[in-house]
């Protein structure tokens, strides 16, 4: 290729990848429905973004090491709180059992509907066995399942991709060498490769954590430093082992996450930027690799393959995973159908397909088009019917919101206790004792620990936070808590109005929603306060009582609108004021 084809096909890549996601951003659909047809389409029509042209032989690794870094920051992810016996018990189950069914019943299926050998059949069962976090989030982020499912799913996502990539390079290293072997010969190497991924997380974690704890690096340099260090370990231990690093990779994000002081500054918006990226610049590449004369023969058996799968597979997986566990009926329902494939479906395909392709292998030059169908066809069903079907079993949760308030003032727990009194789950944070003691003694929850942890929902006790209110007396602390928290919660962020005439350092920069009507300051609101104003609640008529402002409005289904500097809401039959009187 010429220089100027090199150009354009990374232009083309980039511009590509972010178009996508953009697109699907606007239409609220997972960016993976968009990103493949869109790579497929390109490939199609021009070889100029074709990665194995532009890069050769190193487009291989560089998938491995990109996944690698994907799977770190879905370890970021990882709560150890939350992960409680019946839990981890659910996810033991899914990853071992899981992979063991999936595996073995795609391949068998596999080699009478698409004419493979047992060793292309094998191949592609080991490919299957993967889910990812990378179209799991953002479907259940759509769906908003209740937290322990969302828990059970995650962690399943998580943990399936490493153990899918070791198991598809067990696979792809038993064909190669002509024969099927036995289990037995088989769990040694897979027992050595989990302990090259194991001791190569255990280094990398432990450089991280000094490299965060005690060297005080900006945010910018902490994410060069951990971006260096999972390229670093997943590219030694890859060597040492095939793909060892993605477990590695999960290792390391979930000690750095969990690790006390360690995790806090881990996952800025720049690190989630630069993953989000990657997880774009794969899916066109790796779609652009499969042909459309590769898919002619392809299409119909495979998208049979995927209803064996999601019909049959998925749910037998499930109900046994569940099997003496409290999850109820629905959530068992909706488990049993949550099984979209990703990323590390598509890069193992890409990886090992043409090796076999060469080696002679009956049936492989299908692996990777009959990959790309079930991943297109697995997201595209999950993601049009998971909403539908959450709502059927009865698993979605509540739209009621469930505010983090951030103050300890006087009138903000009265506030907590008139939300509460509105039928709201309150939550608080406040940083002086004296003042976590007033929450206290309020009888309202009391957020644990960091603002910057709590109010992200990383500890296990916070999660399902819909937005949060910043209504500390310091000005600045709120515009500079709004800025770092706005990328950080489901919901959105509010902050009280500074002083009239006040110079902040940050004030007069910061994100966040503006708080009530222009003359409700914070000084205001507490003098007001001090003076014998009171937060109080009522039914409203769409009139207010004479010597009452109007502060938050609480929808009948639940949810908090509060008047912000844009104006405030309009009532409806049913809703509650949240009021200050006098």
């Amino acid at each position: 290729m010429t220089e100027d084809q090199v150009f354009l096909g990374l232009g083309l890549i980039v511009v590509l990848a972010v178009g996508s996601q953009v697109l699907a951003n606007r239409l609220r659909i997972p960016a993976l429905i968009v990103l493949l047809p869109v790579g497929f389409t390109a490939g199609a029509l021009t070889d100029d973004i074709d990665p194995e042209r532009l890069l050769g032989s190193t487009f291989s690794p560089l998938v491995s090491l990109a996944v690698a870094v994907i799977l770190y920051d879905a370890g970021l992810g990882l709560d150890l709180k939350g992960f409680r016996a019946h839990t981890r018990r659910v996810v033991v189950r899914l990853i071992w059992f899981g992979a063991l069914v999936t595996g073995a019943s795609a391949a068998l299926v596999a080699m009478p509907l698409l004419g493979m050998s047992w060793g292309a059949a094998v191949m592609l069962g080991a490919i299957l066995v993967v889910s990812g976090p990378t179209v799991v989030g953002p479907l259940l982020a759509f769906v908003r399942p209740t937290q322990r499912l969302r828990r059970i799913l995650v962690w399943e996502g998580s943990l399936i991709d490493p153990v899918g990539g070791i198991l598809g390079a067990l696979v792809f290293h038993a064909v190669t060498a002509g024969g099927p072997g036995g289990f037995g010969s088989r769990a040694g190497p897979f027992a050595v490769s989990t302990a090259v991924g194991v001791a190569g997380g255990v280094a990398g974690a432990a450089v991280l954590t000094v490299a965060l704890r005690r060297l005080r690096l900006g945010e910018v340099l902490a994410t060069t430093v951990q971006l260096a260090a999972v390229v670093g370990v997943a590219a030694a231990c890859d060597i040492v082992r095939d793909d060892t690093g993605l477990i590695a990779a999960v290792l390391m994000g979930l000690a750095v996450a969990n690790l006390s002081g360690a995790g806090v500054t881990a996952r800025r918006p720049f690190f989630e930027t630069l993953v989000d990226l990657v997880i774009g610049l794969l899916f066109i590449s790796i779609s652009a690799t499969v042909s459309p004369g590769s898919l002619r023969h392809v299409v119909l058996p495979a998208l049979g393959l995927v209803a064996f799968l999601v019909l049959v597979v998925r749910p037998l997986v499930a109900a046994v995973s569940a099997w003496r566990t409290d999850l109820t009926a629905g959530e068992r329902g909706f488990l049993g159908w949550m099984a979209p494939r990703g990323i590390v479906a598509a890069a193992t395909a890409s990886t090992f397909s043409a090796t076999l392709v060469d080696r002679g292998v009956g049936g492989a030059a299908k692996i990777l088009p009959a990959t790309f169908v079930v991943i297109v066809a697995t997201v595209t069903l999950y993601g049009l019917s998971a909403a539908r079907v959450a709502g059927r079993l009865g698993v979605v949760r509540s739209a009621r919101s469930r505010p983090l308030l951030v103050g300890g003032d006087p009138w903000v727990v009265d506030l907590g206790r008139a939300l509460r009194s509105a039928g709201l789950e309150v939550v608080m944070w406040a940083g002086r004792e004296t003042e976590r003691g007033g929450i206290r003694a309020a009888g309202i929850e009391l957020a644990p620990g960091e603002l910057f942890a709590a109010a992200t929902g990383e500890g296990a006790e916070l999660e399902g936070l819909t937005g949060v209110l910043l209504l500390t007396g310091e000005d600045d602390f709120n515009a500079l808590a709004a800025t770092r928290l706005e990328s950080g919660v489901e919901g959105t962020v509010h902050r009280l109005r500074p002083a009239a005439g006040s110079q902040g350092v940050i004030t007069p920069y910061a994100g966040g929603e503006v708080l009530f009507d222009p003359d409700l300051t914070g000084p205001e609101l507490a003098r007001r306060h001090a003076r014998g104003a009171r937060v109080v609640t009522r039914r409203f008529d769409g009139t207010l009582p004479a010597g009452h402002r109007m502060l938050f409005l609480v929808r009948g289904d639940g949810r908090l609108l509060p008047v912000t500097r844009a104006g405030g809401p309009t009532a409806r039959p049913g809703d509650v004021a949240v009021l200050l009187s006098g």
